[in-house]
């Protein structure tokens, strides 16, 4: 089944004179940021070319602290910026103020790069979650905390962008890469939202209550561009107003969240009418259960969670994987090791999933009937 790498074999020998720019090239670009572009872009920018010779100069690996992606993106992504440095209609592409990095103590995830496409605009590309316990936790705190820090940093990475770089702007991301592209479009001075022609937004979450600022949200919401995969689960998480693009995966599940599974047909999506039973089971169920605990509560979750999982002394999902056995062990001594409260906290907050879960089948039915399904 055709996928991004095929569109490149198919159409990369045309540049955006000859075909313009559209929504598969823009989750090139927005996949494109999985990519350690950190060290391979100077401060005069560099085209997406001269990035992957540098690459190969460098020895042609990324050493795992600077992999992007929690779900092995970084392969693909080191694939695709070696394809895209061969095309007519990619390889020059300029890329400029690429930013990346997490803190801790801020529990901040971010990375961002910005692309001149030479058809007189400017791509603002948002990085996903990487494979950062930090960059997962923020994703978790987004449930009840408004805004994260990376939200914050996208919003300014725009403004910045905008002041540096003249012409038409577009703005987007994978998975959380998605949700700081609307956020920052909602979030940045009218001129320059004057400016944005397109925001995109690829699998990623909603917003809790009051996330967004209601006016600057109203002014571009016409623009966004929202596209999850037939089984999404990241993408229906929390609250969407915009409208949404149903694409077909050759994945199942929660792999379908991965871009480079997503199937295209010559300059777009495949495209399906609706997402299927089990993605809308899944955000029933999800949205019930957030919506059964006060932010108190969501905050309290989240933090005795990770602090469970961070007591294997990983840094990193792939961390927390290797020696898996030796880190199970070390987290069920931390929950066996946690107060009464907590304890008590986590299983209430599981038991009210499983109800959450109970009280969708009703609202799914419903909906099946409506549909004649």
């Amino acid at each position: 089944m055709p996928d991004l790498f095929d569109y490149l074999i198919w159409r990369g020998d045309l540049t955006l004179e000859q075909s313009p720019f559209n929504d598969v090239d823009s989750l090139i670009l927005c996949s494109l940021s999985y990519a350690a572009l950190d060290g391979l872009v100077g401060p005069g920018g560099a085209t997406i070319r001269q990035a992957a010779e540098a690459f190969v100069r460098a020895g042609g690996q990324w050493p795992k602290e600077r992999r992007g992606g929690g779900m092995e993106f970084w392969e693909d992504a080191l694939r695709l910026l070696e394809q895209l440095a061969g095309t007519a209609r990619f390889g020059t592409m300029r890329l400029f103020d690429s930013v990346n990095y997490v803190d801790t103590a801020a529990e901040e995830q971010f990375s961002a790069v910005t692309v001149d496409t030479g058809d007189g605009a400017y791509f603002v590309s948002y990085r996903g979650t990487d494979s950062t316990l930090i960059g997962w936790k923020e994703d978790f705190n987004m449930s009840y905390q408004t805004p994260v820090p990376a939200q914050r940093s996208a919003a300014e990475y725009l403004r910045d962008a905008a002041r540096r770089r003249r012409g038409r702007l577009r703005v987007g991301g994978h998975s959380k890469g998605g949700n700081l592209a609307v956020y920052a479009a909602a979030h940045t001075p009218q001129p320059v939202q004057a400016r944005l022609e397109a925001v995109y937004n690829n699998d990623g979450p909603g917003f809790c209550a009051g996330a967004l600022d209601e006016t600057g949200y109203a002014a571009v919401r016409e623009r966004i561009r929202t596209f999850v995969p037939q089984t999404s689960i990241v993408g229906m998480l929390l609250d969407h107003e915009e409208r949404y693009t149903v694409v077909r995966s050759r994945q199942v599940g929660l792999l379908q969240h991965d871009p480079f599974s997503w199937q295209v047909e010559g300059p777009d999506f495949v495209r399906l009418e609706t997402v299927t039973s089990s993605s809308r089971f899944l955000s029933l169920t999800l949205k019930n259960w957030v919506a059964s605990m006060d932010r108190e509560r969501r905050e309290a979750f989240v933090d005795a969670l990770f602090d469970i999982l961070g007591s294997a002394g990983a840094d990193t999902t792939e961390e927390l994987s290797e020696g898996w056995l030796k880190n199970a062990a070390a987290i069920l001594s931390k929950l066996r090791s946690v107060d009464d409260e907590t304890r008590r906290m986590l299983l209430e907050v599981l038991r009210a999933l499983l109800a959450a879960a109970r009280e969708s089948m009703p609202e799914l039915l419903a909906y099946h009937r409506r549909r004649g399904g």
